[in-house]
């Protein structure tokens, strides 16, 4: 733990949102020769798989936005029959039981549910002693986000803070990590599970986040908590229907409300896990 801990020091020296202004002015460029050797050298260095994606030629890609955010081809990730599937390709960070309100974030680590959703008491009581999963998207990973069963968006909430990595080494370095850098908190109903929350963290370099029903959700980064009501707007997603998107990697945390989701028995921290793959199934009454 000390090692993460020294690890991870520099990021707190970085100038994290000036790095991130700067990669997201890349990302959006459209450099020609210059952007097609960036997403080559990406490719190259993080093993992407290209021949899963709807468009393999690298070559055709305008930015690396285009490209990072690149559908697969219809039929990649087959949709497994379960109450719950995974939302993302990625690694499984943490998932299991809220204890009380208290979420584990790494060994020695915890944050809870009340700081997560941005300070919003009412909303996290309702995943008291319920239950959370926390997915991580490698550089390498497909970064578009689907949803885990059907759901009825009711609101989203955009939170802003710090600009960490989310990577495994600084989850068990920075205290609070989750809880301290930006989300954007996206809270559903659903007519056989209840109430569910998908949160999408920011972190350094992500560019942005983006939902299907806003678009872009952080330009500016002004500093203030900004929320949306959808409550008496009819936008409902369907179980695997895309909801967005990170422009640049970061990490998905869903929070489930107390005896509604069983997790696969075949999930490990730190496991792979693949978009449509088996979540979870609800508890047999």
């Amino acid at each position: 733990m000390m090692f993460d801990r020294l690890s991870v020091l520099p990021q707190y020296l970085l100038p994290k949102r000036g790095l991130t202004r700067l990669a997201g002015r890349v990302a959006r460029a459209r450099g020609g020769r210059a952007t097609t050797r960036l997403i080559h050298w990406f490719v190259g260095k993080y093993g992407v798989d290209m021949s899963e994606a709807e468009n393999p030629d690298i070559a055709s890609y305008a930015s690396f936005n285009d490209f990072f955010g690149r559908p697969l081809k219809p039929g990649a990730r087959p949709l497994a029959d379960a109450d719950f599937i995974s939302p993302v390709d990625g690694a499984i960070s943490q998932f299991g039981a809220i204890d009380d309100h208290h979420i584990l974030q790494a060994k020695g680590h915890r944050f809870t549910t009340t700081q997560l959703v941005g300070g919003d008491a009412a909303l996290a009581g309702r995943f008291r002693h319920g239950s959370f999963a926390n997915l991580y998207l490698s550089p390498r990973d497909y970064h578009r986000l689907h949803m885990p069963c059907a759901g009825r968006l009711q609101r989203m909430i955009y939170v802003p803070g710090a600009l960490f990595s989310v990577n495994p080494v600084t989850a068990r370095g920075v205290p609070g990590l989750f809880a301290r850098n930006e989300r954007v908190v996206c809270v559903f109903d659903s007519e056989t599970h209840g109430p569910f929350v998908m949160v999408l963290v920011g972190a350094t370099i992500v560019g942005s986040m983006a939902t299907t029903w806003h678009g872009v959700v952080n330009p500016q980064r002004t500093g203030a908590i900004a929320e949306w009501d959808y409550s008496d707007q009819p936008v409902v997603l369907e179980q695997g229907e895309e909801m967005g998107r990170f422009l640049l990697g970061s990490t998905v945390i869903m929070l489930f409300e107390k005896d509604v989701i069983e997790f696969n028995a075949d999930w490990r921290p730190e496991g792979p896990v693949r978009l449509g793959e088996v979540m979870g199934t609800r508890p047999a009454r």
